[in-house]
């Protein structure tokens, strides 16, 4: 199977970030563009019929968002809120956050984990925050152009690609796609991206097939995890139980044959 795409895309609009090679890659996904949207709309139709609905509602709090978000890495969404309120708790302003002594905030939000090292970033970006623009307000994310947002959060020390589009989907409801370990995985698999794409230029990639519209890169964002979580797994993915099985590259491929997991681990897909 190929890549789906819309036939539609301008090449000056692909982020630095992304390799030549990735560029390349992406450029395939040009070829039989009917066929291939075809089959985009099929999986996300199956993942709305399976997973869905999911509703967008933006909080309107980009600074609380991305805070949430560097707390979350490397962590459990339990864990996650139980460190950001003991932070909120224990800190009544981000001001007093930004002013504290470290080791308080280290102390704070303890229970997430890493806090010895999410404590001195989070207090890094509040200063770099409060260098540009002398206060708290986020709202300048909602009225850049996006790409501008974008670069905007990622030039914030430690906060990278995923990170900002949770801020900016999440917060302010527009269409940034964060791709985390389940996204991804889900994308390869699926063959949406060439082997070997990086999870940026994932992003990317999804974001110009799902368009301007934030609902839609929320849902497909927010039931891709699901699908990753419960049936995609890294390892023993439950292959035969699969509904998009008949839209998947990886099931194609190994349906008959051992297949070897994210951590290159033999194994078979399997029915559950």
């Amino acid at each position: 199977m190929g890549y789906p795409f819309d036939g539609h895309y301008n090449l000056l609009s692909i982020p630095v970030l992304v390799s030549v090679r990735q560029a390349i890659a992406i450029v395939e996904c040009f070829l039989e563009p009917n066929d291939r949207t075809t089959r985009f709309a099929s999986i996300r139709a199956l993942l709305e019929s399976t997973y869905g609905p999911r509703i967008l509602r933006p909080s309107f709090e980009p600074l609380t968002e991305l805070i949430s978000t560097i707390l979350s890495q490397n962590t459990s969404d339990t864990n996650t809120a139980r460190a950001f309120r003991s932070l909120r708790e224990t800190f009544p302003t981000w001001d007093a956050i930004r002013r504290a002594e470290t080791v308080d905030v280290i102390a704070a939000i303890r229970s997430g984990g890493l806090a010895n090292r999410k404590a001195p970033r989070i207090q890094g970006v509040l200063d770099e925050i409060h260098e540009r623009i002398g206060s708290e307000d986020l709202g300048l994310l909602g009225e850049l152009p996006l790409d501008e947002a974008k670069q905007w959060l990622t030039s914030l020390h430690g906060v990278g690609s995923k990170t900002a589009a949770c801020v900016l989907l999440f917060a302010l409801g527009r269409p940034a796609m964060p791709v985390d370990t389940h996204v991804h995985r889900v994308a390869l698999r699926l063959g949406l991206v060439p082997a070997r794409t990086s999870p940026e230029a994932t992003a990317t990639y999804l974001e110009r097939m799902l368009g301007d519209d934030a609902q839609a890169v929320y849902a497909f964002h927010m039931e891709t995890i699901n699908h990753g979580r419960s049936l995609c797994r890294a390892l023993r993915p439950a292959c035969g139980g699969c509904p998009l099985r008949s839209d998947c590259d990886y099931f194609q491929d190994h349906e008959h044959a051992p297949v070897t997991s994210d951590s290159g681990h033999p194994q078979t897909p399997r029915a559950e």
